[in-house]
Parts: C-alpha cells; structure tokens; sequence
C-alpha cells in the first residue's frame, strides 16, 4: 500500500524558513514525479513545486519560485521542501503527491498519491 507521510509544519514569523519532508512507503520512489501543493482557503490545490523521478527537471509556480526549493532523496524514498522568505499568504495546509510518471505532472488531478497535509501559519 502506497503512502506519503509530510512533517515539518508549523507556526513561523514573516520572513522566516521552514522545510517539510515527506515519506513515502509502499512504491519504487524512483519511477515517481512528486510533488507540493498547498490548499488555502479557497480549497484549491496550488502546485509549488514538483520533481521529475530524478530531480534533474523541477518545476516551480511563480508564486514560490526563488524562495522555495524541492529535494528528492531516491534511496530515502524521502522528499523535502525548503521553504525561506515565509509570507502570511503561504499560511496553508501543505502537501506531498506522487504519480507514477517520467515526466512532472503539472494538475492535482494527475497525481494519484497524496500525503494527509501539515499545517504551516506564517504571522505577519
């Protein structure tokens, strides 16, 4: 059985950094894309960052680009976000997700694993 755990939420001051780690059991972590998303208060599912099963291709959204960065660790079938520059609108639940693909899936509805999300409020 697949899953994803995350860890690493939490309450962090404007400005300031966090990284989240997800685990994941139960699948080659090699032939997966993984990647972040995080669901506000609208209840979408925003993509911030997500890895092809290497890590060479990444892909970043605009809204976290420069400021983020996503590590994938094959052996650990572990994968980290770093998150620095923390703004009050990244305050979210975030998550991990995986697809069994070669290329990065770039829509929520393409990733078939979810991890159950961790919490992060960044104050102003």
């Amino acid at each position: 059985q697949v899953q994803l755990s995350e860890s690493g939420g939490g309450l962090v001051q404007a400005g300031g950094s966090l990284t989240l780690s997800c685990r994941a059991s139960g699948l080659v972590f090699s032939d997966y894309a993984v990647g972040w998303f995080r669901q506000g208060p609208k209840k979408e599912h925003e993509l911030l960052a997500a890895s092809d099963w290497s890590g060479s291709s990444t892909f970043y959204s605009d809204s976290v680009k420069g400021r983020f960065t996503i590590f994938r660790h094959n052996v650990a079938s572990a994968l980290e976000l770093q998150m620095n520059s923390l703004k009050p609108e990244d305050t979210a639940v975030y998550y991990c997700a995986a697809r069994a693909s070669r290329r990065i899936p770039l829509t929520a509805s393409e990733y078939d694993w979810w991890g159950q999300g961790t919490q992060v409020t960044v104050s102003s």
